[in-house]
């Protein structure tokens, strides 16, 4: 089976990201922020844990959105990019909850801890059930939905959803854009540096493609 042109331009786009990275560690160029400190194999900073704990989080609600669009009626462009957003943002969630772990730090809780999209809610609606999730949530961060925002969106009815879906995930992805820089200019622990570069490329092709989506 052929591998769908969206999927081969984010896999060339962390590619890149990394090896961008790797060239820049070489030379005086600071990279694509402007670095006030050091990257280190080894060493990690504050910035590296706000980082981490932080993005595990908003990476769990992107999960959230992405599950509600199962058992939806959406085009077939819509349902790849669900799936390559879970896809992606799996796989990050765990290698950032390892390095909180091996850095002695706790893995924040996360919506998903409480709640499954699709599931018996005993008796309140799915939008019920994931505001409920959400309570004693960190919702300040860049781009994180509130509770009504997600309570909205999984009762939306089938024509208003798409649209919905597709306006919240930019402003969600435009949030983890702003985290991953912040990452780059300030992070010390260089995988950590090199995964926010991937997010920001990765999540900026995304968002390009859901404005497309949006007309």
């Amino acid at each position: 089976m052929s591998t769908h042109p969206y999927r081969r331009a984010l896999a060339a786009l962390a590619a890149g990201a990394v090896l961008a990275l790797g060239t820049t560690a070489c030379g005086d160029d600071p990279g694509p922020q402007d670095r006030t400190v050091e990257v280190s194999d080894t060493e990690h900073g504050v910035a590296d844990v706000a980082f981490a704990t932080d993005m595990v989080q908003h990476h769990a609600q992107a999960l959230s959105m992405v599950d509600l669009t199962v058992g939806r009626d959406l085009d077939p462009e819509v349902e790849q990019l669900a799936e390559a957003i879970r896809a992606a943002q799996g796989p990050e969630i765990e290698q950032m909850a390892d390095w909180l772990t091996e850095w002695g730090e706790d893995v924040p809780e996360t919506m998903r801890d409480h709640v499954n999209a699709g599931h018996d809610h005993g008796g309140v609606s799915a939008g019920e059930a994931l505001a409920e999730s959400m309570e004693g949530m960190d919702t300040d961060m860049p781009g994180m939905m509130s509770a009504d925002d997600m309570a909205a969106l999984a009762d939306a009815p089938d024509e208003e959803f798409r649209t919905r879906w597709l306006e919240m995930m930019v402003e969600h992805h435009e949030g983890a854009v702003e985290m991953a820089r912040t990452e780059q200019a300030e992070g010390r622990y260089r995988p950590a540096v090199e995964l926010a570069v991937t997010i920001e490329r990765t999540q900026q092709t995304e968002i390009e493609t859901m404005r497309g989506l949006l007309g």
